[in-house]
């Protein structure tokens, strides 16, 4: 049977050995040295060092991985390969010919609200539909004048409806032949002068040329316009079309495919010709717009870049990769193992709206930073 009082014993016993040192009866150790106090690491020495971005004395950057992921990078591993070789442009949306038209006035006139009313700015309107109302607005002499042709179209009528009345009456005394040619006579006279009435101050509809929306409007109720004045404009927002002007007339030759670069989004375009008249001493080009992830605007400018037929040997990188480095140069930022990072000037060319090609300081296989790469040139 083990005694109770061991545990007392084990503890008391462990106490005085790992306590504090007691001195000897009667000894007096007050100017002993004193040991020496453990030396604590400086603080942002070495381990802010380890933790934190620098750039190295050969230029490169250093990042550890914590950094990395809180600059939130990305890299892909690049190929050099054959890649379609493009030319820029300077384009301006305008309405298709096919989709798109004007209202313009063909004589001078007043311009009076149609049932409902003058349309509004992105109004819908359907093709045949009567926008505005145009009343001729004349002078004092020439509304004289009709009203005197008028009257004397009357007066004929009368006497040619009395002539065919007369012979209609001696119809079998007289040639049935004459009584037609009185009434001949009498028809086109009513016809002449319900003509001169109708448009003795009759109001011209001003019709829309094609379906779409109003996206200019530039008259009011009342207002006195001039003949070819445009009153409205009409565009189908899902049919718009691109002119460009190309410099070079070799250019024109061989687009396979366009794209323009909008704020918030790309616009897919199709070639569809261009001219071969010189205007402001370039040729113009038409494009087609097939889908945009924005809405356009009529007369907005863009930035058309066109794929030829012509290749060139490059690397495909986005735009979000290339940082600009000293005296204006184009650099991006390559991985060089885990954590470090150098910078490589390069020489682009555009390739469409959301990438460059590389033609050379890239080699196939190395690993080019696509994310976070203008933060990596903040680092010092």
């Amino acid at each position: 049977m083990k005694p109770k009082f061991l545990p007392v014993v084990t503890t008391v016993l462990a106490t005085v050995l790992c306590g504090p040192a007691l001195a000897h009866g009667g000894e007096d150790h007050t100017h002993d040295p004193r040991p020496a106090a453990p030396t604590q690491p400086a603080p942002g020495g070495a381990l802010i060092e380890a933790v934190s971005a620098r750039r190295l004395p050969d230029g490169s950057l250093f990042v550890p991985k914590a950094v990395q992921r809180q600059l939130g990078l990305r890299h892909v591993i690049v190929t050099v390969g054959e890649l379609a070789a493009t030319v820029e442009f300077n384009g301006t949306v305008v309405a298709d010919p096919n989709a798109g038209g004007r209202v313009q006035a063909t004589q001078a006139g007043r311009v009076e609200a149609a049932t409902g009313g003058l349309p509004t700015l992105g109004q819908k309107v359907t093709r045949g539909q009567v926008l505005a109302l145009l009343r001729p607005v004349v002078s004092s002499i020439e509304r004289a004048n009709q009203r005197a042709q008028l009257d004397d179209v009357d007066a004929q009528l009368a006497i040619a409806e009395r002539r065919r009345e007369r012979y209609e009456q001696l119809e079998g005394s007289i040639a049935r032949s004459a009584i037609e040619a009185a009434r001949l006579d009498a028809q086109g006279l009513k016809q002449r002068r319900d003509a001169l009435a109708a448009g003795l101050g009759a109001a011209e509809p001003l019709r829309a040329p094609v379906s779409g929306v109003i996206s200019a409007a530039h008259v009011v109720a009342g207002q006195v316009v001039d003949a070819r004045e445009t009153v409205y404009e009409v565009v189908d927002p899902a049919r718009l079309a691109v002119e460009a002007l190309a410099y070079d007339a070799a250019l024109v030759e061989g687009i396979t495919g366009a794209q323009a670069s909008v704020a918030g989004g790309v616009a897919q375009l199709q070639f569809l010709g261009g001219g071969r008249q010189l205007r402001e001493q370039a040729l113009p080009l038409l494009f087609r717009v097939k889908t945009s992830t924005v809405p356009l605007a009529v007369g907005q400018p863009l930035k058309i870049l066109a794929q030829t037929s012509r290749t060139l040997k490059g690397v495909a990188v986005p735009l979000s990769a290339q940082v600009k480095a000293g005296a204006g140069e184009t650099a991006v930022w390559v991985r060089d193992g885990a954590e470090r990072f150098i910078q490589r000037r390069v020489k682009v060319t555009p390739l469409d709206a959301a990438r460059v090609a590389v033609v050379d300081g890239l080699a196939d296989g190395e690993r080019v930073v696509t994310a976070g790469a203008g933060l990596l040139a903040q680092v010092r």
